[in-house]
């Protein structure tokens, strides 16, 4: 019995790290699609038939059930592979809903940090839509990022430099909350949060999608499950490099 994670690379291990502390006695399948890392530069089409290749490996473990750890691939292909598979299929989005309540009352703006490709797909529009009546949400797609992670670069300089560039454009005296809608963006929070303005909070849909894991685990009865934590990671190209890159990357984490 094993829940599994699946992500284009290493980000979505900030989804499975919290899971790991939420649910102890389970145990963890990771897979993360080395072989066309980062996602969110290509195309629909091509990002969903990679999908669709690398969780079919996972479901070969026999996990009981399969989180997206992905904003992007939850937006392209979670439909899909829910009618594809027989267990649960659990996907993310960014967390813009709770970020624009938390600002209702403030008049406040909501800046969304996100790749590209998520940034294009009709089910963030669609998001925003829905929960953005007050017209406070703003998205800065941010290409780079994901490659940043992947590389392990979490030099607090460097990274500093980068998101103060990024965000010259904006007057963070008018936002109140950053949504981090990757989970490759979650690994750098602390240097986020050392860049922005101590009035701005910072999102991510993990702990959401945690809680979805956890109310679905009860209803199909696997709730208390009979593991101990132990993770089994695997990769598209079974990379025995790559394999270490994401165990350096888990511990950081965990």
């Amino acid at each position: 019995m094993a829940i599994g994670f699946f992500d284009s690379g290493i980000g979505g291990l900030t989804v499975m790290a919290d899971s790991i502390r939420k649910l102890p006695t389970q145990d963890f399948v990771y897979i993360a699609d080395r072989l066309n890392v980062p996602y969110g530069t290509k195309s629909k089409d091509e990002v969903k038939t990679y999908i669709i290749e690398t969780t079919d490996l996972i479901i070969q473990e026999g996990i009981d059930a399969l989180v997206i750890a992905c904003n992007t691939a939850t937006s392209i292909a979670v439909a899909e592979l829910r009618e594809r598979y027989s267990i649960p299929v659990i996907g993310m989005e960014p967390a813009v809903k709770p970020a624009v309540e938390m600002n209702r009352e403030t008049g406040l703006r909501v800046l969304v940090f996100a790749t590209p490709l998520t940034l294009k797909q009709p089910k963030y529009y669609a998001l925003v839509s829905r929960v953005d009546d007050l017209n406070i949400v703003d998205s800065l797609p941010l290409p780079e990022l994901v490659n940043y992670c992947e590389s392990l670069q979490f030099d607090r300089e460097i990274m500093s430099d980068y998101f103060r560039e990024k965000l010259s454009a904006y007057d963070l005296s008018r936002y109140g909350m950053v949504v981090l809608g990757c989970t490759h963006y979650s690994f750098y929070r602390d240097i986020l949060r050392e860049v922005l303005p101590p009035h701005i909070g910072i999102i991510d849909g993990n702990m959401g999608t945690v809680r979805r894991l956890q109310a679905m685990l009860y209803r199909i009865g696997i709730a208390d499950g009979d593991g101990s934590g132990q993770v089994k990671l695997m990769c598209s190209g079974n990379d025995p490099a790559y394999l270490d890159k994401i165990n350096t990357a888990l511990n950081l984490i965990r």
